[in-house]
């Protein structure tokens, strides 16, 4: 007897699997790659991919927090979509490898999201 262990196609990713995932532009132009993931405590909702971009083999990279709403996958590209401009990347809320965003500090939160034009997890401004 034998059974089927082909495992069914689903809409989950384990978060190590979007770690290092690929953030390019609708053309196909890498941008950089998701760092980590942010999730929220009690919800459990992935609120923030951090994207890191820049430097060179890792060193001087700048990390932005980007609202995980402004992403989107495309299965061709294998990649996350984010269709932002270099001028727009440059001005985007960012911090260094050596000193984390203050996620205490829902103003700070509540200003990467009018940035981005998205509205926060948590509901409302």
């Amino acid at each position: 007897m034998t059974t089927d262990v082909t495992p069914k196609p689903h809409h989950l990713i384990a978060s190590d699997r979007v770690e290092g995932t690929a953030v390019r532009r609708p053309n196909g132009d890498k941008i950089g790659h998701i760092e980590r993931l942010m999730i929220d405590k009690i919800s459990g909702q992935v609120s923030y991919a951090i994207l890191s971009f820049g430097g060179f083999l890792g060193l001087g990279a700048n990390l932005l927090p980007l609202p995980w709403a402004r992403l989107t996958y495309d299965p061709d590209l294998g990649a996350y979509q984010l269709d932002i401009d270099d001028a727009e990347l440059k001005r985007a809320p960012s911090f260094r490898v050596d000193k984390d965003f203050d996620w205490g500090d829902r103003s700070g939160e509540e200003d990467l999201h009018r940035y981005y034009g998205v509205p926060p997890y948590w509901g409302g401004y």
